[in-house]
């Protein structure tokens, strides 16, 4: 007898003895019966990703979330017909993703196929809706072959969690955020935050190609690290120092640190921060993929520290309360809260963040806070020299050097004996008015020639005083 013949026989015999079995059981337990049944017979796994988690005032899970975005953005989708889409906020455009009741085949994990399911459901009676989901189910259902369930399980899901994130990483607006007075904090509104489109790129940043090329290696060896940053032991993150003169771009070079890496900026004004607990709460309520900048860190708050120097001794209160505070975190912001912050315990919570600090004077910085380490790359912005000079020309001006040889080459030797900033440079060649590049140039030249002259009279003026200080040492050792 054939096995065909065979399930012929038996099913009508097992349909009898299960109406039989229904009898004395409970629905709950006829289907689970059921399921188990259907299981011993199945070669397939079907795995079930709810919209809500157990505690659904979290909101929604990022399982779902994840695989949301996954096939929203996976070449086995683009034959679904049913599609939704809706505008979430954060987001620069719809997002669309697969409607209910349809079936998504994926063989883009090493030819392994899978089906996928959005399905919806609804609750059979009138119930009281006390939490998010109750009023509907919705949920993803991936189906595959039982041999394939370890690989399944380990290493395509977690697969499916990144792609999903980076998607939705790529699609959101990004932001910049900073931080609320701790008076004003609550549940959610520790940081604010308006949407950041700041246009810098390194493309149009003024400085030395060289440099420039160091830094995006740099940027993009960061961003691929996170297996790297692991097998050595070391938190995700990445310390740039940024120093120089007022107006040489330190802000145009977080903006296009930002935007190279595709992260948003969380600007923190320490003089917002009463303590240590509370920095510790606010790095805590970063997010990944982000640049945490402290700009002007020098001039936030006295971060110096003579470790030479001993401490007094602390005079008590007629409350007994201590005078000194100095290493109290809890009522005052410290340098070994900050150090902490930047790479100690808390530091490796979360991951994938850069830590910027910028300042005019980073001989008045504390050695600690910017060690190697801390501070992993210095990175000097300097007065404006040709080759950052030549880009800020193509950018305001449309124009190479070949254009206006004779003026490229004045500006290029003026530049090297004159200190201007960027910023500066800049400002010259803005097209004002009726203003051409031609014009532009001439005001960049004459600006130049004017900055030499002083810096001439105020050398010679420097020296007529050393000469007359020197003058009177002399009358005096002759007296």
């Amino acid at each position: 007898m054939g096995s065909t013949q065979v399930w012929a026989a038996l099913l009508p015999i097992l349909g009898f003895i299960l109406g039989l079995m229904t009898r004395g059981m409970s629905q709950a337990k006829f289907k689970l019966l059921r399921n188990k049944i259907a299981a011993y017979f199945s070669s397939y796994i079907q795995i079930t990703i709810p919209e809500y988690g157990a505690d659904r005032y979290q909101g929604r899970s990022d399982f779902f979330v994840a695989i949301e975005a996954y096939l929203s953005d996976s070449n086995s989708a683009l034959g679904v017909r049913k599609l939704k889409a809706e505008i979430v906020s954060n987001t620069k455009k719809p997002q669309v993703s697969v409607d209910d009741e349809q079936e998504i085949i994926d063989n883009s994990f090493h030819g392994v196929t899978l089906w996928w399911y959005a399905l919806t459901e609804y609750p059979s009676s009138n119930i009281i809706i006390n939490r998010p989901g109750d009023e509907r189910r919705r949920f993803y259902r991936v189906v595959f072959h039982k041999k394939f369930r370890d690989d399944v399980i380990n290493t395509f899901l977690p697969l499916v969690i990144e792609n999903g994130h980076t998607v939705i990483a790529n699609n959101r607006q990004r932001r910049l955020f900073t931080n609320n007075p701790s008076n004003r904090w609550g549940p959610t509104n520790i940081w604010s935050h308006v949407a950041f489109q700041h246009p810098a790129n390194f493309s149009t940043l003024a400085m030395d190609p060289t440099v420039k090329e160091d830094i995006i290696n740099d940027l993009n060896a960061f961003k691929v690290g996170k297996g790297y940053y692991a097998d050595v032991g070391k938190a995700w993150k990445r310390g740039y120092l940024l120093f120089g003169p007022p107006g040489t771009g330190k802000s145009t070079m977080i903006a296009a640190i930002a935007n190279e890496l595709g992260y948003d900026v969380y600007d923190l004004e320490l003089t917002a921060v009463k303590n240590n607990t509370e920095l510790r709460r606010l790095f805590i309520e970063t997010k990944e993929k982000s640049v945490i900048v402290i700009e002007d860190i020098d001039c936030s708050v006295n971060l110096t520290s003579n470790r030479q120097e001993r401490k007094k001794p602390s005079r008590k209160k007629s409350g007994g309360d201590s005078d000194d505070e100095s290493d109290d975190g809890d009522t005052k912001l410290t340098l070994s809260g900050v150090l902490n912050f930047i790479d100690g315990l808390w530091s490796a919570c979360g991951g994938e963040r850069i830590i910027i600090f910028t300042t005019n004077n980073k001989d008045e910085l504390d050695p600690a806070l910017i060690r190697r380490g801390r501070m992993d790359k210095h990175i000097e912005m300097s007065y404006c020299r040709y080759e950052a000079f030549k880009v800020l020309a193509s950018n305001y001006l449309k124009i190479t050097e070949d254009q206006f040889f004779e003026k490229f080459g004045e500006i290029q030797q003026l530049l090297g004996e004159v200190d201007m900033s960027p910023a500066d440079v800049a400002e010259h060649l803005m097209r004002m008015g009726k203003k051409d590049a031609d014009a532009c140039l001439q005001g960049l030249v004459d600006g130049l020639r004017k900055a030499k002259d002083i810096a001439i009279k105020e050398k010679v003026k420097a020296n007529e005083e050393v000469v007359k200080s020197m003058g009177k040492e002399v009358i005096i050792e002759a007296k």
